[in-house]
């Protein structure tokens, strides 16, 4: 298996598929909706999370339109898709309270994926604890939180929820992260949703306290979006494309082609850790139009999340509230 971090199940998945291995106990689905590509990985037994890295489990990815950023139409559009496959995984009664955790740094643009959709959640819990009589029944019992990250507060984001958990009891958690990728075309370019939890900062190999209902007493969701990709990744892209260049040119050389066989994935992949480690011990790279996506991303989420958990809203009232 090549060495790279990713929180994307369906890069895992594909990454067998261009080893041509078979992944035992894991089912893929694909299928679209309103014209968006969307992808279901669903991790059976143990055979398939052992494979795959991932906990049983499912995982769905939604494919971003080229552009969509700058285009209303396509945002509702991507809103409801994630919502359509959100609601799915959320079985909920009307009383039943739900967290929103955004995780994440503010300070870290690429990082503030998950506080910035905190901040265009409808928070409803509250008024149904002051207000009651002005709320419609068919309202659901939101709060919000963004814990921060251990850097900033020194406890562990999953302390932190679990604490809250305590307190409140809600019957289900939605955690809001920036992923990484392993491929720079999935930069910005995909949603993952998962019923399995997540474990902050394990795409960029700083693996922090999972946040689960094993380790927090209620269901939690995911919803993830890749910011950022290692350097390490398009250092190896780079190198296996010049590979591929200097085959097709010299392909029947067979000095060349000798010298290329003994180059292996581990030796390729050390190199190119030498050469990052002195200057950076952790590089991820990210768009240079970051500010721009991740506020259009936030809203995104922020839409999709508010659909699903408030069903009696339409997405009218959704953009009414947010703008």
């Amino acid at each position: 298996m090549r060495h790279f971090n990713s929180d994307l199940a369906v890069e895992m998945q594909e990454a067998y598929k261009e080893q041509d291995e078979k992944t035992p106990g894991v089912r893929l689905n694909e299928s679209k909706h309103e014209n968006i590509s969307i992808s279901h990985v669903e991790v059976l037994n143990d055979v398939g999370a052992e494979k795959m890295g991932k906990p049983i489990g499912n995982y769905i990815t939604i494919d971003i339109p080229p552009y969509a950023h700058y285009d209303a139409e396509t945002v509702d559009s991507l809103s409801r898709a994630v919502s359509t496959k959100l609601s799915e995984l959320i079985d909920l009664k009307d009383e039943d309270v739900a967290l929103v955790v955004g995780l994440g740094n503010w300070n870290v643009t690429p990082d503030a994926l998950g506080p910035k959709v905190i901040s265009k959640i409808m928070i409803t819990r509250h008024l149904m604890q002051l207000v009651p009589d002005n709320i419609d029944d068919k309202v659901r019992p939101v709060c919000g939180i963004s814990p921060g990250v251990l850097g900033l507060t020194g406890i562990e984001t999953g302390e932190i929820i679990k604490g809250v958990v305590e307190k409140i009891k809600p019957k289900l958690v939605i955690c809001i992260d920036a992923l990484a990728a392993r491929k720079l075309s999935r930069v910005h370019r995909t949603v993952q949703i998962c019923d399995t939890g997540i474990s902050p900062g394990g795409g960029i190999g700083n693996r922090r306290m999972e946040i689960n209902e094993k380790n927090i007493g209620a269901k939690v969701i995911a919803i993830g979006v890749p910011t950022v990709v290692n350097a390490t990744v398009i250092a190896n892209d780079a190198i296996e494309m010049i590979f591929e260049e200097m085959i097709d040119k010299y392909g029947d050389e067979e000095d060349f082609r000798k010298m290329i066989s003994f180059i292996n994935e581990d030796d390729k992949w050390s190199v190119i850790q030498n050469v990052l480690t002195p200057f950076y011990s952790d590089l991820a790279v990210t768009p240079k139009d970051v500010d721009q996506v991740v506020d259009s991303l936030a809203k995104i989420l922020a839409n999709s999340v508010n659909i699903a958990l408030q069903p009696a809203l339409t997405l009218d009232d959704i953009n009414r509230y947010i703008q």
